[in-house]
């Protein structure tokens, strides 16, 4: 039996949690932007962004809580699943994008979510049943690449989920290198994380336990590595890195993320969606780091697939 009503306590009192932190480090406040979609075609629903601009330490900070109910699920909801096409959904989740005005604190992501397929409309197959899972997980996006950061988040997204099976860490990491990965670019997005989606395996109970596990790792892994890159010195060089870097940022998101298709498709709060989206980007043609420079390591060591742990 799920319980929607516990998992969206949970979910709102990790955004409250996660909100509270960032404030203490950056010493900004978020704003806080409560908004209803009116239910009915093609959305329903409500949920809080919550979002810092211009801060001490980051320059753009999302962190948004939805829940939203549809009368049919748009086509990046069943591009994996097809046989749910045209039934009505209820989704819920936290998600979160941080860009550090600091190049050498990298941009991170996190998302945990809950989605419930209802029954096709009166009429149609009898044996239809709510259909659920879970899906997340966080991904580390550096401009400027360091071991010991890619080592301390790996670690502490293989600690969130060893008590659930020893398989799913690499089983879950490896999803992450595939699904944020630049194919146009040929290269990852950044030095990954884990990623899962579509998972009920282990029953509610269990993989609600799981997702809390995920969204309650998301400080202790990220925040450290935040805190010993804000003060490192930059100047125009590293900027200027960090904007392109950005720009590579945007392409994922726009062209291949679907959690963002999913908002746009289904008719969500156009801003709140695009909280991911940096402050600042930019594209140049054909950029060639220099050889053996902090920017050319980037891609040659941390933008392909590795052991971390």
């Amino acid at each position: 039996m799920i319980d929607s009503t516990a998992v969206k306590a949970y979910l709102i009192a990790l955004q409250g949690r996660i909100v509270a932190a960032l404030e203490e480090v950056d010493g900004g406040t978020f704003f806080r932007d409560d908004w209803t979609k009116v239910a009915g075609e093609p959305l329903g629903g409500h949920g809080v962004t919550c979002i810092l601009e211009d801060g001490k330490v980051f320059e753009r900070a999302g962190v948004g809580f939805s829940h939203v109910t549809g009368s049919t699920m748009p086509p990046s909801a069943t591009q994996g699943r097809p046989e749910l096409a045209g039934r009505g959904f209820e989704a819920m989740g936290v998600s979160l994008v941080l860009h550090p005005r600091n190049p050498y604190a990298p941009t991170v992501h996190m998302n945990v979510r809950f989605f419930v397929a209802r029954p096709h409309a009166q009429g149609a197959n009898t044996d239809d049943a709510d259909v659920w899972w879970i899906g997340g997980g966080m991904d580390l996006t550096p401009c400027y690449g360091f071991d010991d950061d890619a080592i301390h988040f790996h670690r502490h997204c293989r600690d969130a989920l060893a008590p659930f099976g020893a398989r799913l860490y690499p089983e879950f990491k490896a999803w992450c290198d595939r699904y944020f990965f630049l194919k146009h670019r040929d290269e990852m997005r950044g030095v990954g994380g884990i990623f899962f989606d579509d998972f009920n395996a282990l029953g509610f109970e269990q993989s609600f336990a799981m997702l809390r596990a995920v969204g309650d790792s998301f400080l202790p892994a990220y925040l450290p590595i935040a805190l010993r890159r804000v003060h490192t010195p930059y100047g125009e060089l590293e900027r200027a890195w960090q904007a392109l870097r950005r720009g590579r940022y945007v392409e994922f998101n726009l062209v291949f993320d679907r959690g963002t298709l999913f908002g746009l498709q289904s008719g969500g709060r156009t801003e709140s969606i695009l909280i991911s989206m940096p402050p600042l980007a930019s594209w140049r043609y054909d950029v060639r780091p220099e050889t053996g420079s902090p920017e050319a390591s980037l891609g040659t060591r941390y933008l392909a697939p590795r052991d971390w742990v």
